[in-house]
Order: C-alpha cells, then structure tokens, then sequence
C-alpha cells in the first residue's frame, strides 16, 4: 500500500456514471449572445461592422503618454487593493463636479478591473441564494449571467419602444416581491439608448425606498447624454445610502482596453465588495490606473467624442426609417435599435441574412433578452461614411424582403 486511496471498484455489469465537472448552475447560461455573433463575422471578410460596442477613437495622447512615463519609471508594482488614493480622489471630486453625490475616497471608493467587475462584486456581496434583483430588458447580456453567477433570482422588466424603453415605478410595483433585494439599472442603456426623465428617476427612488432595496446603477454611458438631464439616482435625496454606483473609462474616454472601472457605495457594502476584489483580483493593474488619473486630471472634454456620436445618431436614424426599419431616437449611449418584426424574420435570421447577402454585422435583439426579439442594435460608434454604406446596404435587403 502506497498510502493514497484506491478508487472503488466497479459492479460487474452496471455502468457508473460519470459525475458532471460543469456546476450545474453554469450549465444553462448561454455564452454571450453578442461574441456568438461576432466569432461568425470573424470568419468573413470585407464585412462592415455596426457590432461590437466601442469607441472608434483612440484614446487621446496625453492619456496613453501618462501611461508609457509611468512605465518608463517603473510603475510596474501591485497597488492598495482600494487603488491609487490619488485616483480614488479625483474620482470623489468627479462624481462631486458632475453628479452632485459625495463619496469618502478612504472608504467608499474603489477601483475595479472594469465595470464588470465592479457589478460581480456588487451582487456578490449583497445577495444570499434566493434574492430575487430587479433589472430592465432589454439589457446588456451580462446582467442576467451575473445575478445567476451570485445564487440570485434575476426578474426581468420589460420596456417598450412605445414608450421610449424607459422604466418606471409602475412598471416595478408590478414585478416586486417580498424576496426582492435589489434593482439593477443602466441608463443611458446599452442596447438601446433610452434615458430617464428625472421624474423617472423620483419615482425609481421612491419605489427603493418603499421597498427598501439597493440600488446598482450603471453609468457607464452616463458621459454619452444627448438630450435631456444627466441625472444618477445616487444624487437624489436619501438614496446614496442605498445606491451602487458603477462607472468607468471605457466609453466616455475611449479606454476599453485599459480595462477599469470604479464601485462607490456606502463603507459598509464597499468594505464587504473589497474583500472580494482583494481575494480574486487583488488590484486593478496600476498602469492603468495612472491612465485614469491623468483622464480626470487633465479634465478632458468628452463633448468632442458626444458630438460626433450625436451627428452619426442623427443620420443612422433617419436613414433606417427610410429603410423601413422603425427606429427610436436614443438619447446616450451609441447605440440604436430598430424594429425589424414587420418581416417574418427572428432577429438572429434577419443578421444572418443581411450578413450573408450585404456584408453588414449587426447585433441580434434577442441578445439582450426575450423582449429584444423583433430588433437589431446597431452601433454607430463607427467612420460615418461606413455607416452610410451599410444603411444603403441595409436598406437594399430590406427592399428585397419586401418583395418576397
């Protein structure tokens, strides 16, 4: 005997079956709908892209400089599981400068490996099997993923192009339960660029009070505002005790690839989300982070970027309702969603299709949830004249399926 344990012997004649190395929960979460889509069009060539949601511009160069002379002297060292003080400073006078919500930097303040992250670390610290979170659809695909991935119970609120895709305390009231714990929101929203009105806004805020839920709120298109107020629930009265706040570089500053993101909450819930951060991921990379500081201190102006979007916005939607193609006008993010259901298609055919015969990507509705089904996102965050031949391009199947 060598000390280590024999594995069992097997009956004669019965088959033992093999105990599954996938968590069962894991299982029935598809993979992204939107990376599905896209390891198609990877295969293809010449294809013009309306997919993946990113900024076409590069990151500006005093930014990207930051980062290659902190390289240069040697900033290659882990940091404060928090992140950089500094960093965590300038964000306070950020969200105090532009939000009107005031956060401690010591302890309410801390720097993430992306929004991403942040939003894992927000429903794992507050949810207990069985919590049921509120959030609209259509959504980003990670929402429904990540609530699953913390043992929670996702509860899915449909939106409307009737009414914009905007949310409201009514359409909650409907959907809450005594087991409902927190509300998750995303506005401006990817996929389809809906804002809140600040009564909007009240009335989500009165029902968390209500309730007495926390809030998880998604800025990260917040920079990307068109029309109308830029208004976080944080900033109303009595809800940053209640309230999450995610947000990040990503968009509004062209830094997708930098990868960071930021979570302010209340100490207690912030202090509970570092221990996580601290354990699976320890810091966000600090070049990085000297990156980000350099982008709030230089206070660069991201209305260069939000004009352009807005001038792409304007042409992409007139000329998709020319096509045939219903479409609202989003007011933030870059993103619109016109209704293809007039067609006989599901949206997935319908992007196969107009892949297949015009060369254009676009992102299947149905990737943001059940109620998406009937759309297509299409991202403008991409040359105008590309944009203006893939309508044309969009517009001539269109005319086809009409006559068939």
């Amino acid at each position: 005997m060598n000390g280590s344990k024999s594995r069992p012997e097997s009956v004669e004649g019965v088959q033992e079956t093999p105990r599954s190395r996938v968590a069962g929960y894991l299982r029935d979460i598809p993979r992204s709908g939107i990376r599905d889509f896209f390891d198609i069009v990877s295969t293809r060539k010449d294809v013009i892209s309306l997919g993946i949601g990113e900024p076409d511009f590069v990151t500006p160069w005093h930014i990207r400089e930051s980062a290659i002379v902190a390289l240069d002297r040697g900033a290659t060292t882990y940091t404060s599981n928090r992140g950089l003080i500094e960093l965590r400073r300038s964000i306070a006078a950020y969200l105090r400068r532009s939000f009107g919500v005031e956060y401690d930097p010591e302890t309410e303040v801390l720097i993430t490996v992306g929004v991403s992250e942040a939003l894992d670390l927000a429903v794992r610290a507050l949810l207990e099997p069985g919590d049921e979170v509120l959030y609209h659809e259509p959504c980003f695909v990670s929402y429904r993923p990540e609530i699953l991935f913390a043992r929670g119970v996702p509860v899915s609120v449909s939106t409307r192009r009737e009414d914009g895709f905007r949310l409201t305390r009514e359409m909650l009231e409907a959907r809450v339960t005594p087991r409902t714990k927190a509300l998750l929101l995303n506005f401006p929203t990817n996929p389809t660029g809906a804002t809140l009105t600040r009564g909007d806004v009240e009335g989500i805020a009165a029902f968390a009070r209500r309730h007495d839920l926390i809030v998880i709120t998604d800025e990260i298109y917040s920079e990307l505002t068109y029309d109308g107020e830029r208004l976080s629930v944080a900033s109303v009265p009595g809800m940053k005790e209640r309230t999450i706040f995610l947000h990040g570089f990503s968009k509004g500053w062209a830094m997708t690839g930098f990868r960071l993101g930021y979570a302010c909450a209340p100490a207690e819930l912030s202090e509970a989300m570092m221990k996580i951060h601290q354990y699976i991921m320890m810091c966000a990379p600090i070049l990085s982070q000297k990156a980000a500081l350099e982008a709030l201190k230089s206070d660069f102006d991201t209305g260069e970027m939000r004009s352009s979007y807005e001038k792409r916005r304007n042409f992409i939607c007139a000329a998709l309702n020319e096509a045939g193609l219903p479409c609202h006008v989003p007011q933030g993010a870059f993103y619109v969603f016109p209704y293809i259901g007039d067609y006989g298609l599901t949206s997935k055919d319908f992007a196969l299709r107009l892949l297949d015969e015009e060369n254009v990507a676009c992102v299947p509705g149905s990737a943001f949830g059940p109620c998406g089904e009937g759309f297509l996102r299409c991202c403008y965050a991409t040359d105008l004249e590309d944009i203006k031949t893939a309508t044309t391009r969009i517009g001539r199947f269109v005319s086809r399926l009409r006559k068939r």
